[in-house]
């Protein structure tokens, strides 16, 4: 597969002269100063199309070419948005960009609840602790129904088995802090969603009450529904994907279950059959992301990898760990329920050229105080690449595949 990197453009802390040395063939990355809603133009897109070109590598992938909020919940100016994004598509194709990475999840992009949950070995993940969750729904955003629902709330069979985390909730409420508070509303509204899906950034005065809003405009959309415009999106701009040869291929939802009363439609098996059959182009694909998928103990990872690997455009090869209380972390790229061992082989067997990156990684040495974006660490995400580096060359020579490292003579 293509060695790629999510690379936020030319304010990243983490430099293209850095990537072209640790093996990274193609960037992935997004307009990232275009407002929500705007059209990608030509001209922006070539100046940054041309400056990772001048450092030997290409722009692979657009992560992402944002779905704005009215066409997911179907807003009066839904048609409009459509056509804007039919033009952006037109555009990236012109500048020879032809997979887009996107997704339609309501409102939160991810989440997660601590961002640097300590590992054995002293560095840092990603984790997400239910009550900690419930906490700030029910106290924080004190979202209408919530008590309610997480009174309701069941774990998926061998996980979490007699937990009760309304309890936990209460609990949490008897010591939380002020401060406590705000890091949660960082960690979960701005920290993860400031920096891609463009809702949400470092200046809201008020990021609860913004967060409010947008979950009002989800009120009476059900999956159903969200289907519904999810198909309805899809159907339109198949036509100009087939004009132009672009591939789109949706993320799953991170974390893989419902949060907030929102409905979320990819998530499972099921729901990536019936998006894949309901619009049974091609050009419609799957972002196949194996941390997302890993999250949900209900997921075979390395099945559903069989099963969609021909309609799968572009991977991201990470790995979740479960807790047997049902929280989950990111794992080890060697661990984890995703197997990125046996994934490596499924799809090398499927597309040997197919794009990849090591999506999120350990916070380690120091990575911690360099001002990296959440997830989106350096050394950490390298570590990962050299592992995932590791995996592919083995399996290259197990499939008589060449395998070749960018950057050295053979």
């Amino acid at each position: 597969m293509e060695r790629t990197w999510r690379w936020f453009g030319k304010n990243d802390k983490i430099t293209l002269g850095m990537l072209r040395q640790i093996g990274v063939e193609g960037i992935v990355t997004a307009l990232h100063d275009v407002p929500l809603g705007e059209v990608w133009t030509r001209e922006k897109i070539r100046d940054l199309r041309e400056y990772i070109e001048s450092y030997g590598m290409r722009w692979s992938v657009v992560e992402s070419l944002p779905v704005v909020e009215t066409i997911k919940y179907g807003g009066p100016d839904r048609d409009e948005q459509i056509e804007v994004y039919k033009e952006s598509l037109r555009n990236l194709s012109a500048e020879g960009i032809h997979t887009i990475c996107y997704n339609f999840m309501p409102v939160l992009d991810w989440a997660r609840t601590d961002l640097l949950h300590e590992n054995p070995n002293g560095s840092s993940n990603l984790y997400f602790n239910y009550a900690e969750f419930a906490y700030f729904d029910i106290y924080i955003l004190k979202r209408a129904g919530a008590r309610e629902e997480w009174a309701k709330f069941e774990f998926p069979a061998g996980v979490g088995e007699g937990r009760n985390v309304l309890s936990e909730a209460d609990e949490l409420a008897k010591t939380m802090t002020p401060e406590k508070e705000h890091q949660l509303v960082e960690t979960i509204i701005i920290k993860t969603q400031g920096f891609v899906s463009g809702n949400f950034s470092e200046n809201d005065e008020a990021p609860i009450q913004k967060f409010r809003d947008f979950l009002d405009l989800y009120k009476g959309i059900d999956k159903a529904q969200l289907r519904a415009n999810m198909k309805y999106f899809l159907e339109a701009i198949m036509p100009t994907c087939e004009e132009c040869g672009m591939n789109m291929c949706v993320h799953p939802d991170d974390p893989p279950i419902e949060i907030l009363g929102l409905p979320r439609i990819v998530r499972t098996e099921e729901d990536i059959q019936w998006f894949l059959d309901a619009v049974p182009n091609p050009h419609n694909g799957l972002t196949f992301c194996a941390g997302s998928l890993s999250a949900g103990a209900y997921n075979n990872v390395v099945e559903m990898a069989k099963k969609f690997a021909s309609r799968t455009h572009f991977v991201h090869l990470r790995s979740c760990h479960i807790f047997p209380n049902g929280d989950f972390t990111e794992a080890s790229h060697l661990g984890g329920r995703a197997d990125i061992i046996e994934l490596s082989r499924i799809f090398e067997k499927e597309n040997p050229s197919l794009p990849m990156r090591v999506d999120h990684g350990m916070t380690m040495l120091g990575d911690e105080t360099r001002g990296y974006n959440a997830g989106y660490s350096f050394l950490g995400r390298m570590f990962a690449l050299g592992q995932v580096q590791g995996i592919l060359a083995t399996v290259d020579r197990e499939l008589g595949i060449a395998y070749k490292q960018p950057g050295f003579f053979d």
